[in-house]
């Protein structure tokens, strides 16, 4: 593969195939949602972005819960509603994300979103805003 085809990593914890565990807090905070509602969120953050919402990862199995990457130290300065979990060095715990490669065989994680040199993360107020709003269009 030549420099020319070789796809652009915008940041250097995206492995270049597969996918592997990032420790959050570091390169990024995560904020992690589940089914039916981080489906609606992200729908959501792509049609404000005019589909440029930033990090967005899918997965496949399991949970099937979506982790919204924002930048280091910005989710938990958020309050979110139940169901909702943020994932930081703020949060409790220690936390790790599945980041996929960003082309090749990388299931069962998938980029929902891709991050751009232009938008490298999901913007942390406009997530904690989408999200606060469908939950409460949900109760």
């Amino acid at each position: 593969m030549n420099s020319e085809t070789a796809p652009v990593r915008v940041h250097s914890w995206i492995p270049a195939s597969g996918h592997g565990l990032r420790h959050a807090g570091i390169h990024f905070d995560a904020v992690r949602i589940m089914g039916v509602l981080a489906e609606q969120v992200a729908y959501e953050l792509m049609q404000f972005t005019d589909f440029q919402a930033g990090p967005i990862i899918r997965e496949a199995t399991g949970c099937q819960y979506m982790y919204f990457l924002v930048p280091p130290q910005s989710a938990t300065g958020f309050r979110w509603p139940a169901g909702v979990r943020a994932l930081g060095r703020g949060a409790r715990g220690w936390a790790y994300v599945g980041v996929p490669a960003l082309d090749g065989l990388t299931w069962p994680l998938a980029w929902r979103s891709e991050p751009t040199a232009e938008v490298p993360f999901v913007q942390a107020g406009l997530l904690h805003e989408v999200v606060s709003r469908l939950i409460g269009v949900a109760r």
